[in-house]
């Protein structure tokens, strides 16, 4: 349990207390209460709201309420004074000793530190990539599969039960587009000149390696034949073949997806009309008119009598078609009838990650979820936007791979992995991406990938240091836990484990704000708070985490560092980045 939920923990039992002695009666349960920093940490390490809280309920001024709390918060061990503030706030000032037993906890952990049962082990879907079938990863997916894969490693340390889908898009034109220019490289890879890529068909010199395999695979077998015989079955390869390259790709930056949801299989196992009875047994379909959509002039617009679903139930601004005007489904059935297929195996929570062009899609399934799971389902779309290459300032838009984009594999090839899933995060989703090639490997404080890194990797270099300065060091966490840590006393010293102290309630915050992004921001905060520290060192000896005259300080002073090495280490694990231990560039920066 962290220092956080600790005094929580203790803030609860107090209050429960005075109930029990009579000294506070409560007209209902005991509301929930945040314990977290203050604003300024000028007023102590700790605040809640607990008092205020309870005001209502006990019919007692915020304030009173807190003076009762206040004598039993001081006889607290762990606390060292306390101060109520405003209307009600409680301030409290830890002891040393306090911080001393979180670097315990921290080292005992390990990079578990942080882990959570906030989820309880709630069953989560969370679906992100889910790209057309037609290319390679690019540029324009990477976004969304780091934001997806990092919700997902954020969400399992957060307690809950995750799996990661895939959704196939493989049953609409634009496959048949991927099988006719299959098709068209299958020609030219048994030797016919095909002249240019015709407008329309895919141009992307990755296709030739599809021909080939086909090639391979059945020969000449689709020479001569008409499109009506060989479309369905290259369909089939070419879909098959760009799934595995795709899995090839996300792999290369650490993402494996657990389940692959074919829309066709959807589209053709009777999920749509099975979906579509469940509602009008509902008496949630209709024939009727829509008016004409707002803020459009459409002077020959008429009504038009169609199948339309009673969505303004659940919430929705407007009942939604089902059907066209020549009774082919809607748009919007095979989404619902693959959200229906989620919930039908289980899935209450789904999240799902998009381009900000979906913009409308969740307004259209919510309800149709909440119709069908009884109002037990909850779906949530994170959009994220779009990401602008640049190399050296320079725009760049093409690729030779592809023909028209940079490509994932290019990405990892000349930046590495880790540094491409980090700078993912570097921006909240809604906002627009800038990745430059390279700034993303500069070795400066403006690169929050360097920066994040190269503060692991000081850590790393303490103990290499320490190694040959200090005799019968034992660097495991485990005999750096058992040490005396009271010599760590210094300010600055403290304020650093406070900043790790936070690492448990960033973890549970951004799950439940479903933002990961909030872990690169946490990691780049503590970078900078680590190399503040260090650099004071330079200037106030007694920072210093080397001082050979000194060894027990010293040792009580790796034992932070390596508290910090594992905080990061935890941070970057569910960032998906590696905790480098050396960087080629290592040099001095000042934070």
């Amino acid at each position: 349990m962290s220092v956080f939920k600790s005094v929580q923990s203790a803030v609860g039992e107090i209050i429960d207390g005075l109930v029990s002695e009579g000294a506070l009666t409560l007209s209902g349960p005991r509301p929930s209460f945040v314990v977290e920093p203050p604003r300024d940490l000028a007023h102590g390490d700790m605040a809640t709201n607990a008092a205020m809280t309870l005001t209502k309920l006990a019919g007692k001024p915020p304030r009173a309420i807190a003076e009762l709390m206040k004598p039993k918060l001081e006889a607290l061990p762990m606390i060292e004074s306390v101060s109520v503030a405003g209307p009600g706030f409680i301030n409290m000032k830890l002891t040393a000793a306090a911080w001393h037993d979180e670097i315990r906890a921290i080292l005992k952990a390990g990079v578990a530190y942080g882990d959570s049962e906030l989820g309880k082990r709630e069953k989560v879907n969370v679906e992100f990539v889910s790209a057309n079938p037609t290319g390679p990863m690019h540029a324009g997916h990477v976004r969304g599969a780091v934001i997806g894969d990092t919700l997902c490693r954020l969400l399992d340390k957060a307690g809950y039960d995750v799996t990661r889908e895939y959704y196939m898009n493989d049953a609409g034109s634009q496959i048949d587009v991927l099988a006719r220019t299959t098709h068209l490289r299958y020609r030219e890879a048994l030797g016919e000149d095909i002249g240019a890529i015709p407008e329309g068909f895919y141009p992307g010199e990755y296709l030739k390696e599809v021909a080939a395999a086909l090639v391979k695979q059945d020969g000449d077998k689709w020479i001569g034949k008409s499109e009506e015989e060989w479309i369905a079955p290259l369909r089939r390869f070419a879909t098959a073949y760009m799934i595995e390259v795709i899995k090839e790709d996300l792999a290369l930056i650490g993402i494996k997806h657990d389940v692959f949801t074919n829309e066709r299989v959807i589209v053709e196992d009777g999920t749509l009309d099975k979906v579509f009875k469940l509602l009008e047994a509902k008496g949630l379909i209709y024939v009727g008119t829509l008016p004409p959509p707002k803020g459009k002039e459409m002077e020959n617009w008429e009504p038009v009598p169609l199948t339309l679903f009673r969505s303004s139930n659940f919430g929705d601004d407007v009942d939604r078609p089902l059907k066209k005007r020549d009774g082919t489904w809607a748009y919007v059935m095979p989404d619902l009838a693959y959200h229906y297929d989620k919930v039908q195996r289980g899935f209450m929570y789904m999240i799902n990650i998009l381009g900000t062009d979906h913009g409308g899609y969740l307004e259209r399934l919510r309800p149709g979820v909440a119709a069908f799971s009884g109002g037990n389902a909850r779906l949530e779309v994170i959009f994220n936007n779009i990401v602008k290459i640049f190399k050296n300032g320079e725009p760049v838009k093409l690729s030779k791979r592809s023909g028209n984009l940079i490509t994932l594999r290019e990405m990892v090839e000349q930046v590495g992995a880790g540094a491409v899933r980090f700078f993912m995060l570097t921006r909240a989703p809604e906002s627009e991406l800038e990745f430059d090639f390279a700034k993303v490997v500069e070795a400066t404080r403006d690169n929050p990938v360097f920066y994040v890194q190269y503060a692991h990797a000081r850590c790393c270099s303490v103990f290499r240091n320490a190694a040959a300065i200090v005799q019968n060091l034992d660097p495991s966490a485990d005999a750096l836990a058992a040490l005396d840590l009271s010599a760590l006393k210094e300010p600055e010293e403290l304020a650093l484990v406070r900043a790790l102290a936070n690492w448990p309630r960033a973890v549970e915050a951004a799950a439940i704000a479903q933002e990961p992004h909030r872990i690169a921001f946490f990691l780049m905060d503590l970078a900078a708070t680590f190399h503040s520290f260090w650099n004071k060192g330079n200037d106030k000896a007694i920072l210093r985490f080397l001082l050979p005259d000194q060894p027990e300080l010293t040792h009580a002073k790796l034992a932070l560092v390596k508290a910090v090495q594992t905080v990061l280490a935890s941070g970057l694990a569910v960032m998906g980045c590696p905790a480098l231990e050396e960087l080629r560039n290592e040099q001095t920066i000042s934070a």
